[in-house]
Order: C-alpha cells, then sequence, then structure tokens
C-alpha cells in the first residue's frame, strides 16, 4: 500500500519535478560556467604575460617562458594594446587551432548550446580564446588552450551539480511525502476504514465516524460522511419498520377482509330499507365498503408486487372531488367545507380509486391540522394536468416540511404515521406525475398534484406519441356533455 498509494506516486512525481527544474538551472549554469573558466584562462595569460614586462634586456629563459605557459595552462598568449600588437608568449612550434572562441559574445541559447557541445565531444581540440583582460578592458588578450582539460572541468561540475541536484529531490521528496501522509493519507485511510467498518455492520452505532475539528477540505469530507452515515442508517432503520409494518398488515389484512366481506352482506340488507335517510347515505356506504375491500386487496398486491399498477380511465373530476366530499361530510367529525372548483368539462385520464385515495388524504390532512375550508382546484394544458388542494390551516411547521413525504417522518399529529403523504406520492409517480407542497404559511397550506395528459403519458410510456389506426384516442362519448 506504501508504495502503490497516492503519496508513493506523489514520492516519484515530486523527484521526477525537481530533477527536472534543475535540468532547466542547469542548462545556463554550465553555459555560464564554460564562459567563467575561459575568462579564467585569459585572466591567467594576462597575468603570466606580466614578467615580460621587465625592460627589454632581460631576456626570458626558455625554462621560465615554459613554467608561466604551464601556470596560465595556455600553448600562446597573444597581447593586442590599441596602439600596438604583440605576441608576448609562445611555444617554438605553436599547435594547431581548431577553433576561435570570443568571450564577449554571451548569447544565452549559443552558450548553452556551445557547452553541451564540448561535453558530448570526444575530439582533443586546441581552442583560441579571446576576450578582453580583467586587468585593463583596452587589453585584448588572446590564449590557445587545451579544450579537454575544460570538459573535464565541466564534467566534473556537473556531476557535483548532479549529486546535489539528487539529496535536494530527495529531501524534498520526503518532506512532501512525510507532510501529505500527515495532513492527507491518514485522514483519507480513516474515511476509508469508517466507511469499510459502516458496510460491514450499517446497524452498529459504534461504527458512525467521529469527525474531527479540521476546517479544510477534508474535514468537510469527514462532517459529510458522518452525516451520509447517520442518513443512511435511519433509513435502513426505517425500511426494517416498514418490512415489519409490511408483513404485519399482510397478517392483519387477511381478517380485515373477511370483517368487510360481513359488513357487505350487512350493507345489502340496508339498502332495502325504507327509511329516505338511510336510502340518502346507502351508496355512500356501499362506495366506502367496496373501496375498503379494493384497498385490502390492493395492500396485498403492494406487500407481495409493490405499488399497484394503476388501472387507467377517462372519468370526470369534478365529480370525483364530490363524492369525495360527500363521503368526508357524512362523517360525525368532520364538519369543514369542501370548494369543488374544479371545471364540470375537465375530464382526465388516470386510475380514479387511486386518485381518490391521494385527495381524499390531502383533504383529511387539511381538517385534521385544524383547517375549515379546503378548495380543490384545476386547470390542463398540452402537458399536464395541475390539481391544487389548498386550505386556510395554520401550515405545517419547518421540522415538518423537511421530511413532509417520507413515511414515519412527515406527520403533523401526534400518534400519526406520516403514511398519507407518503402514499399519495408514489401513486402520483406511478401515474408518471408528481406530487409537491407550494405553499405553507399562516394563511395555509396548498399542495400541487400533477398528472401527463394522455398523449404525453404515451410518451412517456413508447418514448413517442402515441397514435392508433386512423383513430384518435380521447374521452368517451358521454364525457363530452
Amino acid at each position: 500500500m506504501l508504495l502503490t498509494g497516492l503519496s508513493a506516486r506523489l514520492l516519484l512525481l515530486t523527484v521526477f519535478f525537481v530533477m527536472l527544474s534543475e535540468v532547466f538551472i542547469y542548462a545556463p549554469s554550465i553555459g555560464r560556467y564554460r564562459i567563467a573558466y575561459m575568462e579564467e584562462r585569459i585572466a591567467a595569460a594576462h597575468l603570466a604575460s606580466l614578467a615580460l614586462e621587465a625592460p627589454s634586456s632581460n631576456r626570458v629563459s626558455t625554462e621560465l617562458l615554459e613554467e608561466l605557459l604551464k601556470s596560465a595552462k595556455s600553448y600562446g598568449i597573444v597581447l593586442r594594446r590599441p596602439e600596438s600588437r604583440a605576441l608576448m608568449l609562445s611555444r617554438n612550434m605553436p599547435p594547431k587551432v581548431h577553433a576561435t572562441f570570443d568571450t564577449r559574445d554571451k548569447e544565452f541559447f549559443a552558450l548553452i548550446g556551445a557547452a553541451v557541445s564540448v561535453m558530448w565531444s570526444t575530439e582533443r581540440r586546441m581552442i583560441r580564446i579571446v576576450g578582453p583582460s580583467p586587468r585593463d578592458q583596452n587589453v585584448l588578450v588572446e590564449t590557445v588552450i587545451n579544450e579537454w582539460a575544460m570538459r573535464e572541468m565541466m564534467l566534473d561540475y556537473s556531476s557535483r551539480i548532479l549529486l546535489l541536484s539528487i539529496v535536494i529531490s530527495l529531501m524534498t521528496a520526503t518532506l512532501v511525502f512525510v507532510s501529505l501522509q500527515w495532513m492527507f493519507v491518514r485522514p483519507m485511510m480513516g474515511l476509508t476504514d469508517s466507511m469499510e467498518k459502516f458496510r460491514r455492520d450499517p446497524d452498529d452505532a459504534r461504527m458512525l465516524m467521529q469527525p474531527g475539528r479540521r476546517r479544510d477540505e477534508i474535514g468537510r469530507a469527514q462532517r459529510e460522511l458522518v452525516q451520509m452515515q447517520r442518513g443512511l442508517r435511519d433509513a435502513l432503520k426505517q425500511r426494517t419498520r416498514l418490512a415489519a409494518l409490511g408483513t404485519a398488515v399482510t397478517k392483519i389484512n387477511h381478517d380485515l377482509r373477511n370483517i368487510l366481506a360481513t359488513a357487505q352482506l350487512v350493507s345489502d340488507h340496508v339498502s332495502d330499507s325504507a327509511d329516505p335517510n338511510v336510502k340518502r347515505i346507502a351508496p355512500t356506504l356501499f362506495g366506502a365498503i367496496d373501496r375498503a375491500v379494493a384497498l385490502c386487496s390492493r395492500t396485498l398486491n403492494f406487500a407481495n408486487e409493490g405499488s399497484p399498477a394503476p388501472e387507467l380511465t377517462h372519468f370526470d373530476l369534478a365529480g370525483l372531488v364530490s363524492d369525495i366530499a360527500t363521503e368526508i361530510s357524512a362523517r360525525d367529525n368532520q364538519s369543514g367545507m369542501i370548494e369543488n372548483s374544479v371545471p364540470r368539462e375537465l375530464h382526465i385520464f388516470a386510475d380514479r380509486d387511486q386518485l381518490y385515495r391521494v385527495l381524499s388524504n390531502l383533504v383529511l390532512n387539511a381538517f385534521q391540522a385544524g383547517a375549515t375550508k379546503v378548495a380543490v382546484t384545476a386547470q390542463a394544458d398540452a402537458e399536464m394536468t395541475s390539481i391544487e388542494v389548498a386550505d386556510n390551516g395554520p401550515g405545517l411547521p419547518a421540522k415538518v416540511r423537511e421530511h413532509l413525504f417520507e413515511p414515519f417522518q412527515g406527520s403533523t399529529r401526534v400518534g400519526g404515521t406520516g403514511l398519507g403523504l407518503a402514499i399519495a406520492l408514489d401513486l402520483m409517480r406511478g401515474h408518471g406525475g408528481d406530487a409537491a407542497l407550494a405553499r405553507s404559511d399562516e394563511d395555509g397550506t396548498t399542495f400541487v398534484l400533477r398528472l401527463p395528459v394522455e398523449e404525453k403519458r404515451e410518451r412517456i410510456r413508447f418514448g413517442r406519441t402515441s397514435q392508433t389506426s386512423g383513430t384518435e384516442t380521447g374521452p368517451p362519448a358521454n364525457a363530452a356533455e
């Protein structure tokens, strides 16, 4: 892990980049070193020629000449003065000169190229160096030297630069490596370990990571991971509770259906009553019992197969709202008023029982939250049918709005389960639509239900506009009244 991790890769990259930087520094440095070496040879040549500044009667011996040339590392020295040109020091047989260089030529890239050429060359050459004397800028000095000696000095200088670069790069890389291990790698390994432990046992609260006090990106990642773990843990608990609830509902549902079957038998006798009040409420009773039986059946289907598929039909939305108002007003504990403002000509294509369940849940929730009036309106365009359910209640608390459509989270009543809105959202999405909270304040709460029109639903289902063989799908003939 140490050699294959990100920190090890960064260690190698740091060494590489430091060495690359040293190359860019070394290139002009070696060029400048070559010029400095040649300037030193010119200065030494001028210094050696000073021995001949004695009176002309004092002849320089051959031994002294050789010693002066050896000390200057030169094979010949010429001084040029403004008023004269004189050969100062030279052997009897000067060597052949292969190239001439002027130290006054200091063009940047030319210096680098000449230095690289010298270091790569394997030819032993004699070169003439021309440049002004550092003692007197008016004196131009020419000296002949062995380029191989300069090459060896340049190679020695390069080896020292290389060794220094390696030491610097290793020290820098080591410091970067240690810093990254302390600041990034260890915290990231802590994040990884926490995720692995949480994955093995998400129900164990001890597996939750304990965030530090860092305020940088790592600290933010730690805090976000803790929030994610807590949210996921709560979601898993909720799923477990829902699974247990589903099992319990499945067991209870059988007995409930038997009870409802008995109620259906009793209701058949009620229909024979001559009491006008009984005859008036009997259809509402029959409808409620039928819907309860259907709900029990669909609850079993939901527990075994998931959300029930909607059985789509054309129906009058205003009539559906009227049925809901009639059923709710027949309850002894409900005295609120339902204002049905749905246009009579508006027909929709949906599952009537499921939409009945959604709207009745919203209306009952409003009355139970303290509303005295609920207004239901609707409008349709080419894409969607929008249904608004607005009440004059006290509004929803901010804490409830955060988890409004989550089971066991979005209830405003003590002892409420919060399943009504969760079921409503699930049923609406089963239609290809949606349910959302439009507003909630002290003036009341408004929910919006959106259903795709029939053509739009077909495009969602098939990816294109639904067409039939020469006929157009639409509401039944009696729906155009």
